[in-house]
């Protein structure tokens, strides 16, 4: 039962956190601070009360429009925060089962500071997915502060996790200067440096792996239903971050099974 509500708490929490990100979104585009002012209706600047800002559920009750001028909200609020409460859960899972391999939950002060590392990596890595879905920009505001987290947080007994960081970085950089930028810009260089400090070696490999295989997936879709052609561009990053996640939480797995089918 503990346990159960645990997770309730961590899944709430996360729903919290992604109304927040949300707002930082919003505010990166608008170049407003999202450390000050209240939150506002985008499309009659109303400023929103108590009642419009519950996560996900507001949407619900509001039917997805504007309690003041009726206009619809976009769905991406409530997906953002459902996606940080469900991230928050897989994190927390995930470092239970370090915890659950031997180290006590009140003598690891290491370990807590592992899984809040591990939740502020993942707000960034959101805000990067969701930015660069809609404007094909990786904001410099959100990656290098997130890079600098990890480099510091690696720099102290994980250097692996850096020459990962600079190997992942250099093969993304070949092909900007190959392709003069055609293929993939600077911003997904940058993005694969933090990957790299993120998960290390070989599990930013797959990573990379994923990353290019559901592009290829979802590019041949948009394509074969006519949504996007050869020449269209198409935002790199979050098939980056989605890899990113998936290596996380299940990179080990994956190179265990590759392994034992080559063997």
């Amino acid at each position: 039962m503990f346990q159960i509500l645990t997770y309730i708490i961590i899944f709430l929490t996360g729903l919290i956190v992604g109304s927040f990100l949300n707002c930082v979104i919003y505010r990166l585009e608008k170049k407003e601070s999202f450390l000050s002012g209240r939150s506002y209706c985008p499309y009659c600047k109303h400023i929103l009360c108590w009642q419009d800002l519950i996560p996900v559920f507001s949407f619900l009750l509001l039917k997805g429009k504007c309690r003041y001028c009726h206009q619809k909200i976009s769905i991406q609020y409530p997906l953002v925060e459902l996606a940080t409460g469900i991230l928050f859960v897989l994190i927390f899972s995930h470092w239970s089962l370090v915890i659950g391999n031997g180290a006590h939950f009140l003598m690891c002060s290491t370990l807590v500071w592992d899984l809040f590392y591990l939740l502020v990596i993942a707000c960034f890595l959101i805000i990067i997915f969701v930015y660069d879905l809609k404007h094909y920009i990786i904001p410099d505001k959100i990656i290098y502060p997130a890079i600098i987290i990890a480099f510091l947080y690696q720099l102290f007994g994980h250097w692996d996790f850096i020459f990962a960081a600079f190997g992942a970085a250099a093969f993304f950089l070949a092909i900007v200067l190959i392709s003069r930028e055609k293929w993939m810009g600077i911003g997904d260089v940058k993005l694969a440096f933090l990957m790299g400090l993120i998960l290390g070696w070989p599990n930013v490999l797959v990573a990379l792996f994923l990353a290019f295989f559901l592009g290829a997936i979802i590019g041949t879709g948009l394509i074969i239903s006519k949504r996007k052609t050869l020449k269209s561009q198409v935002p790199f990053g979050p098939f980056l971050i989605t890899g990113t996640f998936m290596a996380l939480f299940y990179g080990q797995y994956i190179i265990n099974w590759y392994l034992h089918l080559i063997w």
